[in-house]
């Protein structure tokens, strides 16, 4: 039995190494194939700053390589991002095996759901919370200041923002495995929408500049989903209620009311034959 566990395990490590060589074999093709736009592919990053610089604004490197491994960095990321769809489907090669039906079911509207509300999130931030932003700081520079942002750091900005507010937008989707799982009760999270609010504000101020209006940017919407999240769970919850009932009435006949009369007829006449009085039957007065 323990040899057959150890073939076992060692047959799922293989598998693992070979789908996680598969993953990286794509995103290196897609990384090639970017290589020769890697500067464009930064410029269309920084684009939001740079629209937003004072005139004769520009960026700057201070690192000697930084020139080039920044541009390459973000012609990784996006090969990251186009070779996703194939890197998700390793993945679920490899554990599908292991889940059940009902799993599995679930398991890929969740992904997909997860998946796009990452890449609106990222989109949010690109398209409405960089100009806002870089706008809003533009215009409280102090006069004289000649305002100038290294390459390497505004990278290291716009990833953490990206993640930041990718994950922001996955709030329906863990409302929805909470309470589909049962770990935590719609009502439960119902009550604790007052300390939702005041964590969304906690969580916005801490990944996001020091102004008020990038903070309300991720606050807000976070407030929001986490309220579609509950609209989500309770159709997911009565969904499964409703297609659960067929089932469990299938699964027990003696709950139908055909069931009880025909055994009930059954009785009265077994009883009619041992010579006594059937249980329907009133007693002569």
């Amino acid at each position: 039995m323990n040899e057959e566990t150890g073939d076992s395990f060692l047959s799922h490590l293989v598998e693992l190494r070979g789908r996680l060589i598969r993953a990286l074999i794509a995103i290196g093709i897609v990384f090639v194939g970017l290589f020769p736009w890697a500067k464009e592919l930064y410029s269309l990053l920084a684009q939001p700053l740079l629209a937003k610089l004072p005139l004769g604004g520009q960026m700057i490197a201070t690192d000697v390589i930084g020139v080039f491994l920044v541009p390459m960095k973000v012609a990784l990321m996006v090969a990251f991002l186009i070779a996703l769809p194939y890197v998700l489907y390793q993945i679920w090669a490899f554990i599908a095996p292991g889940l059940y039906a009902h799993e599995k079911k679930l398991a890929l509207p969740l992904v997909g759901v997860s998946v796009f509300l990452f890449f609106v999130g990222m989109a949010f931030a690109y398209f409405l919370v960089f100009p806002t932003v870089f706008g809003f700081m533009a215009k409280v520079a102090p006069e004289g200041v000649a305002w100038m942002t290294d390459i390497e750091k505004y990278l290291s900005f716009v990833m953490t923002t990206f993640i930041a507010f990718g994950v922001t937008f996955e709030v329906p989707v863990l409302v929805v495995v909470l309470v589909y799982a049962g770990i935590v009760d719609l009502a439960k999270l119902k009550e604790w929408r007052p300390y939702v609010i005041v964590g969304s504000f906690v969580v916005a101020a801490v990944f996001t500049p020091p102004d008020v209006i990038s903070q309300l940017m991720m606050a807000i919407p976070m407030c929001l989903l986490f309220e579609l999240g509950l609209m989500l769970a309770r159709f997911v919850t009565r969904r499964a209620a409703r297609q659960e009932g067929p089932d469990e009435q299938e699964a027990d006949p003696t709950s139908s009311a055909e069931w009880t009369a025909l055994n009930r007829d059954e009785m009265n006449k077994a009883v009619a034959d041992l010579g006594a009085r059937p249980q329907d039957q009133k007693p002569d007065a």
